[in-house]
């Protein structure tokens, strides 16, 4: 019998029960976690954990690509600048240039933390109508 991982349940449980914005900031702060240790390797010299880790930042822009609803203009914005960080994600691995990394992670970054002040603007919204947080 196998015995389940308490860490791994709390955090499929947490995807599950995510709300659309939630899954998006957890993409958010995975690309970037996944970043950092690239950027790790690239300083370790470590090739194959570098291209482990940008093609997964890389796979996560992608999701971000396909999720953005293009009836918006700000969704236009967005995907022009998704794209571009995919490339300099592509680069950066080619390269194996932390330089690129810095200017990338500050991108995602800024993303992540727009997104997290719409959520909790929304969170403070529902609760102000009395809706369910």
């Amino acid at each position: 019998m196998a015995i389940n991982n308490p860490y791994q349940s709390y955090q499929a449980n947490s995807v599950q029960t995510a709300s659309p914005g939630e899954l998006t900031l957890m993409l958010y702060n995975g690309c970037l976690k996944f970043i950092k240790l690239a950027r790790k390797a690239i300083e370790e010299k470590n090739v194959e954990e570098r291209n482990t880790n940008l093609l997964k930042a890389q796979k996560i822009i992608q999701e971000l690509m396909v999720t953005l609803n293009m009836d918006y203009e700000v969704a236009k914005s967005m995907m022009m600048m998704y794209d571009y960080i995919y490339r300099r994600l592509v680069e950066a691995n080619i390269k194996a240039d932390a330089a690129i990394l810095d200017e990338v992670e500050e991108y995602v970054t800024e993303f992540r933390d727009t997104w997290k002040q719409v959520i909790q603007l929304n969170r403070q919204q529902q609760y102000a109508q009395g809706g369910q947080v």
